[in-house]
């Protein structure tokens, strides 16, 4: 099959869609596929052709948040190189930019579309807005997401019960909802793949001792994050447990104000805020920790709580619909509403061994399920799904084409 992946973030940004992007064409390819990519360009305002023309990035402005670009929604120059693609299926990640090319250019070259969507906008608005007018902005956001997803899409994947709830029920979208959670390569993550010579430098550059039990979280460092939940938590757990430590893992726009926040707790000592880190370092930083944790509820999947079991570490979060479908509470993790709920999480794993080992067990298996092999087996019933029967017969013309032209 022939796919193109049409998105507004693909590497070298670093993110949960890029992320989740990335391992769909690893998937892909590694069962026989063909996969084009048409993406921004982050380095300048150039059209730029990578792979043998099998990604092309399109100039894009600078938005204002983080690094997203944003692209005009027909971008002439490339059209030629796209109808050579000869593409079966294009797989749009995105509903603006390049999103409404792929949209315009699957409607111009008969070609089925697919549409996967991966952010929770409604909660994004205040970027925007700077808690101006919230309520009408958030009602453009539904408009804009309905009609992107239910108008023009031909078959539409969601990564978890929770945003499939948000177009049936509170959308009410009449057409098929996939749900699809994204793989991952979740070899990378397991510890013995682990180098523990740098595992012990990185040990020793973040001055984390033996004995210390490490909380990790890996992520963005903005409001929706809540990450103040876990840092306002630390300075009470640290009173009980001095050898108790934070690894936060990430940069964003509240970096200083969670810098701030440690101060004023006094609690430098026990809370590390990394900033960037590579993407290719992150396994590493998995490695280091006892449990990941996470307060978010505004996550579609959350990734990271994928990457964090792979890496046999049991998930403390939010008990939120983005993350019940993956985290059972006292089997592999455990799940909180309040602060209260929160340390009592942390406290009995720290004092309970064995059931640290167990659930560490059952975090691990959890993760299987998650493989790119079998991401990409349920995403191609999906295109399977869009395609029907023009896929067969696309097939017999190519192949008289071929015998014809020897």
């Amino acid at each position: 099959m022939r796919i193109g992946i049409f998105t507004d973030t693909y590497p070298p940004f670093i993110n949960g869609v890029s992320t989740s992007i990335s391992m769909l064409e690893k998937a892909l390819k590694q069962k026989g596929h063909q996969v084009f990519i048409v993406t921004v360009n982050p380095d300048n305002m150039t059209y730029k052709y990578e792979n043998d023309n099998h990604v092309i990035r399109i100039p894009g402005i600078p938005i204002g948040i983080y690094d997203y670009r944003l692209t005009g929604i027909y971008p002439v120059r490339v059209i030629n190189k796209i109808k050579k693609w000869d593409l079966d299926v294009i797989h749009s990640h995105t509903e603006f930019g390049i999103g409404t090319f792929a949209r315009i250019i699957a409607h111009q070259l008969d070609i089925p579309l697919v549409h996967t969507y991966h952010t929770m906008y409604e909660d994004y608005v205040h970027y925007i807005t700077r808690g101006h007018f919230d309520k009408s902005s958030k009602k453009i956001v539904e408009y804009l997401t309905k009609f992107y997803c239910d108008k023009t899409a031909s078959e539409l994947i969601v990564p978890s019960k929770k945003t499939y709830n948000l177009f049936k029920e509170k959308y009410k979208v009449d057409k098929n909802v996939h749900i699809v959670p994204t793989g991952i390569d979740i070899n990378r993550f397991y510890k013995e793949k682990i180098n523990k010579e740098l595992l012990m430098k990185l040990r020793e550059k973040w001055k984390i001792k033996k004995q210390d039990f490490v909380i990790l979280f890996v992520g963005r460092l903005a409001k929706e994050k809540n990450i103040e939940l876990l840092i306002e938590s630390h300075h009470t757990l640290v009173k009980k447990y001095p050898n108790i430590k934070l690894m936060v893992v990430g940069s964003g726009p509240d970096y200083d104000h969670y810098n701030k926040m440690i101060e004023k707790y006094n609690i430098k000592e026990n809370v590390i805020l990394t900033n960037a880190v590579p993407w290719e370092k992150i396994p590493e930083y998995y490695a280091l920790a006892d449990v990941f944790a996470t307060a978010s509820s505004t996550e579609t999947q959350g990734l990271t709580v994928i990457e964090a079991m792979a890496a046999s570490l049991p998930v403390v979060c939010m008990n939120d619909e983005s993350f019940t479908n993956v985290v059972i509470d006292g089997l592999n993790g455990k799940l909180f509403r309040t602060k209260r709920e929160y340390k009592k999480c942390i406290e009995s794993l720290i004092n309970n061994k064995e059931q640290l080992k167990s659930m560490s067990n059952q975090a691990r298996i959890t993760s299987e399920s998650h493989s790119l092999k079998y991401y990409a087996e349920q995403i191609l019933d999906v295109y399977k799904s869009a395609i029907g029967d023009k896929y067969k017969k696309d097939n017999i013309v190519r192949r008289i084409k071929r015998i014809i032209s020897g």
